[in-house]
């Protein structure tokens, strides 16, 4: 049954007070700002570009406005009620145990995917420089880091993003600074390009842009870590607030701002912006010299920032929804303020993942994949009617608790549900991702069958 008040489940706290509050303000302004600088950036936009052209700006623009509203709603609730299960619990607060349970246990199954994937990317680039090492060794070292530093305290998943952040940070500021100057025409050896490599701005039509738009979205996985990060921080109200504020700037100037930034420089059908990447290219252009190298290595930071985050954020969120009674009690356990056995948990399905690759490349692995494709669009469209159940009953009960507002409630709210109801007709269009809309819905389908099973067989119980 949908909850009709604030409460939480039975023995559920608003913070999750056996974890340690260890991540400080400065851990958690960093993980804010270079958690928006994801893998996907750097290697999945060249596909886009290729794709939609100039106009991929536009793509990245409609998607970040799309997810600017997410994150506003997100941060509505998470600053009302942290919880290291953010969306999950607010879900089952919202709509009730079945739908926390199926978004939470759908977000497990994406990130610890996600969690193998980077660590195979990763160890292709290490591989690069040290050729004849085998791929599936450093997969292994970097798991076995990551895991063990989330083992420890959660002061060194902190410090590890803060360093990360601070390094993808730099490296996109810096990029960012070079373009503007060689398009201002002050950079010294080199020519500004005007807009000569912009007149063709849709050079696909619509079709291309669609494809880039759907690049785009997925582009912007990660950014719900800083929620379920904020409950481990000293000050969570304060940090979630913080951080959602910070959204709009952070995702105009590093996604929409380099996208121009690199369109203006490369023309878009070079065949380097795809094998090699927009950004090296565009460094390539500007006679940058070891240009590939550099941007590898500021990749590499990325992907291992993913590997990282996404443990982190797995653990919590399967810890939470043990605390929920959604799961395993076994992944509940908490030692020194870290729940252990989820940490291991999901680096240990991250690793089956990694392993799948190599024994199945043909048919489990890609099904596993297609299965995760949409979970990211699953998850917000949770969001969103958790946010427009839950703004009433807190102006009505807790008025006090509404620190960060959603905008022009609920108009935005539902005009964020319209597009993503949108992405979902274009995805069902395009054959690429087709697939994997049927086989997220298929996943999703069965955890709410399961989670609506279990809601009900708890009520009769009780």
């Amino acid at each position: 049954m949908p909850r009709t008040t604030l409460d939480a489940p039975p023995g559920t706290p608003d913070t999750d007070v056996s974890l340690s509050h260890g991540l400080k303000q400065r851990h958690l302004s960093m993980i804010a700002l270079g958690g928006v600088i994801g893998a996907g950036l750097f290697v999945g936009s060249g596909a886009g570009i290729a794709a939609a052209g100039p106009s991929i700006v536009i793509a990245y623009a409609v998607s970040g406005l799309l997810v600017m509203l997410v994150m506003r709603m997100l941060g509505e609730m998470s600053a009302a009620y942290p919880s290291s299960g953010s969306f999950s619990a607010h879900a089952e607060r919202a709509i009730g145990p079945w739908a926390g349970f199926t978004a939470g246990w759908s977000f497990w199954i994406l990130l610890c995917t996600a969690v193998g994937l980077e660590g195979i990317g990763a160890a292709k680039i290490v591989t690069g420089w040290l050729p004849g090492t085998p791929e599936w060794a450093w997969v292994a070292l970097f798991m076995v880091v990551f895991c063990v530093a989330n083992l420890a305290a959660v002061k060194n998943f902190g410090e590890f993003e803060f360093w990360f952040a601070a390094l993808k940070v730099g490296a996109i500021g810096l990029f960012l600074v070079l373009g503007v100057l060689a398009i201002a025409g002050v950079l010294p050896g080199t020519d500004s390009p005007g807009t000569t490599n912009l007149t063709d701005f849709l050079p696909h039509g619509g079709e291309g842009l669609v494809i880039g738009l759907l690049a785009s979205v997925f582009a912007y996985g990660g950014l719900e870590t800083v929620t379920i990060a904020a409950a481990e921080s000293e000050n969570p109200v304060q940090g979630v607030a913080r951080s959602v504020r910070t959204a709009m700037w952070r995702i105009a100037l590093f996604y929409v701002g380099s996208m121009a930034v690199i369109v203006t420089l490369v023309p878009w059908d070079s065949k380097e912006v795809v094998e090699k990447g927009p950004y090296v290219a565009a460094l390539d252009h500007l006679g940058i010299p070891g240009a590939a190298q550099l941007m590898n290595v500021v990749v590499l930071v990325a992907l291992l920032s993913a590997m990282n985050a996404n443990i982190y954020g797995a653990s919590r969120i399967g810890y939470s929804l043990v605390e929920r009674g959604q799961g395993p009690k076994g992944l509940g356990k908490v030692s020194g303020g870290v729940p252990r056995v989820a940490v291991l948990a999901s680096s240990v399905f991250g690793f089956v993942c990694v392993l799948l690759s190599y024994w199945r490349p043909d048919d489990v692995f890609p099904w596993l994949l297609n299965m995760i494709g949409a979970v990211i669009l699953v998850v917000w469209i949770f969001i969103a009617v958790s946010q427009l159940r839950l703004r009433r009953r807190v102006e009505r009960e807790a008025p006090e608790k509404l620190v960060v507002r959603m905008w022009l409630f609920p108009a935005l709210t539902w005009v964020a549900l319209a597009g993503m109801a949108g992405i979902f007709v274009l995805m069902a269009r395009e054959p690429d991702t087709r697939v994997q809309l049927y086989s997220t819905g298929a996943m999703t389908l069965a955890l709410a069958a399961v989670g609506y099973a279990r809601q009900k067989a708890r009520a009769a119980r009780d």
